[in-house]
């Protein structure tokens, strides 16, 4: 069997007949796929398991949105079929044999699936307006900055009215987050003399701050909290104040359009496969957001089970297309794939066995 991927969501109605025709036929009705990772993509998943089941009724595809760390660790047990991650899977971590649910000659493939900026989310009463300098904003989260009206802060934003004395309450992720490798390797590339860390799912325990799990406890502590900053997929940010960074000067809000190309501007990291698509990130390009995701949909090259492929290619497949990328945007506000690179990830895609 292989269910071939929507064509539209607007157009489930239709595609949906084709979709349990070919079910039938080839035997899907009762076929579990199972998915775990990235709260990030809790919003786009929602959207395209909704999508794919109803377009291939007998199908049901469960995502767990347990953070892209313990989605990892689920799909090198073999207990999801894919995991979501918000980083591609280390060198050391990529291996034959290493994946209980892939054959034991295959390696895992990393494939982008969704991209989405990392908004600065705030709570200070009477701001509705911040833009930061990576200095500042890497100050603030390592616990340098204390205080909403410290001179830098107030030098970032001049015509702001910041409390007097009201102190700055910086939220992080608890759990190994991918959101957070992603928002500490922006912090160390444009603010390497402050943040000195290297990037880290873990956020370091050193700089203090308060920790809450997942995207949505740290936009409910945020939320909750006075004089509060954290950090989360844009999509979730909800009614939240969402900073500017300065970047050459410049102020970037955290849209779609302008962390879509990072993409295009950026390698993927080498010695890998040919259809691995793992990117190294450049967050220094003029006009890119730099606090950027790129969440993957980590898959085995080849599969224990052939049934499991053709679930996983028909899903994946779905999902990287326009027409998922589509409706990741008009669900979550994320930033779809450059056409380039769906190319890439549907041959990929094509070469799962």
């Amino acid at each position: 069997m292989n269910i071939k991927p929507i064509a539209s969501v607007a157009l489930i109605s239709a595609v949906a007949l084709a979709f349990s025709g070919c079910a039938s036929e080839g035997g899907a009705a009762g076929k579990t796929l199972t998915g775990s990772g990235a709260s990030s993509q809790a919003a786009a998943q929602a959207a395209w398991t909704a999508a794919f089941q109803t377009a291939n009724q007998g199908v049901t595809v469960n995502y767990s949105a347990e953070g892209s760390g313990a989605g990892r660790s689920a799909f090198t047990a073999g207990a999801a079929d894919f995991a979501g991650s918000d980083r591609p899977l280390k060198d050391e971590e990529m291996g034959a044999g290493k994946f209980a649910g892939c054959a034991a000659d295959s390696n895992a493939l990393n494939l982008p699936v969704y991209i989405s900026p990392i908004a600065v989310v705030f709570n200070v009463d009477g701001v509705t307006a911040l833009q930061f300098s990576p200095d500042t904003l890497a100050k603030i989260f390592a616990g340098q900055i204390k205080s909403w009206d410290d001179p830098a802060i107030a030098k970032d934003n001049p015509d702001a009215k910041l409390p007097a004395g009201l102190a700055i309450t910086a939220v992080h992720r608890s759990d190994d987050s991918g959101t957070t490798n992603n928002f500490t390797d922006t912090l160390n590339k444009l603010a390497p003399s402050v943040w000195t860390e290297a990037a880290s799912d873990t956020f370091p325990a050193a700089f203090g701050g308060e920790a809450a799990d997942k995207t949505a406890g740290v936009i409910n502590a945020v939320t909750n909290g006075k004089g509060t900053i954290g950090y989360a997929d844009a999509s979730a940010a909800g009614s939240l104040g969402k900073a500017s960074i300065l970047v050459g000067g410049k102020p970037l809000q955290p849209t779609p359009e302008a962390a879509a190309s990072i993409l295009e501007h950026s390698k993927t990291v080498t010695g890998r496969a040919a259809n691995d698509l793992a990117f190294s990130l450049d967050r220094t390009s003029e006009g890119v957001y730099p606090a950027v995701l790129v969440s993957y949909a980590i898959v085995c090259q080849t599969y224990k089970d052939a049934s499991r492929a053709s679930l996983v290619k028909s899903y994946v497949g779905y999902i990287a297309s326009a027409d998922g990328q589509s409706a990741a945007a008009k669900a979550a506000g994320s930033a779809p794939l450059p056409a380039s690179i769906q190319e890439k990830v549907k041959a990929a895609v094509d070469s799962i066995k």
